[in-house]
């Protein structure tokens, strides 16, 4: 839980697993669940070889078909219940504290943020600070994974506030460098 990388390409992937991401999130916006599953094949079969989990964002059946270890669903996304029924670890969005106390019993973890500002997603929430972050994760039982704006100078301080890990898009090839930053915080 400690470093998830979210990924739209096989090389981003190996180079953060081989730095010590402990989740590859496949992460492919806005093209058909075809590609999704075909250019995932790859990247499916690296974290496989390291023993990563495999995570695919937003679509259920492109995880079933994957063969992944789970999905993140994001708050307008459907099959939350029919990821459990398969099996699959559930990772749920949370923007608001209500976000994330409807995701806390179902999802094996929940994603809380934008921490921070964030160009990786143009329709992103207002950001919720560390006083966000920490509000969501006291009131929460599962793991909560910050994301949004994270990177090497503050990850250390998303886990002082109570996160179980982070999730990071820009600083995937910085892997190595958070997780001793991360490491450091526990």
């Amino acid at each position: 839980m400690k470093l998830h990388v979210l990924v739209d390409a096989l090389e981003t992937a190996r180079i953060a697993v081989e730095g010590g991401a402990t989740v590859v999130q496949w992460r492919l916006k806005d093209v058909p669940r075809v590609d999704v599953v075909e250019r995932g094949r790859a990247t499916r079969s690296l974290c496989a070889r390291y023993g990563v989990p495999f995570v695919v964002n937003d679509d259920l059946e492109a995880a079933l078909m994957l063969g992944a270890d789970g999905v993140h669903l994001g708050r307008g996304d459907e099959g939350a219940e029919a990821a459990k029924q398969h099996g699959l670890m559930l990772g749920l969005s949370a923007a608001t504290l209500d976000d994330a106390r409807a995701a806390d019993g179902l999802a094996d973890y929940i994603g809380a943020g934008p921490v921070w500002a964030t160009p990786s997603k143009a329709d992103a929430d207002p950001p919720i600070g560390i006083a966000g972050l920490q509000e969501i994760c006291a009131a929460v039982s599962a793991p909560v994974v910050a994301i949004g704006g994270i990177d090497t100078s503050n990850a250390a301080e998303c886990i002082r506030a109570g996160a179980a890990g982070v999730a990071v898009i820009r600083a995937a090839r910085d892997a190595a460098a958070l997780l001793r930053e991360i490491d450091e915080a526990l």
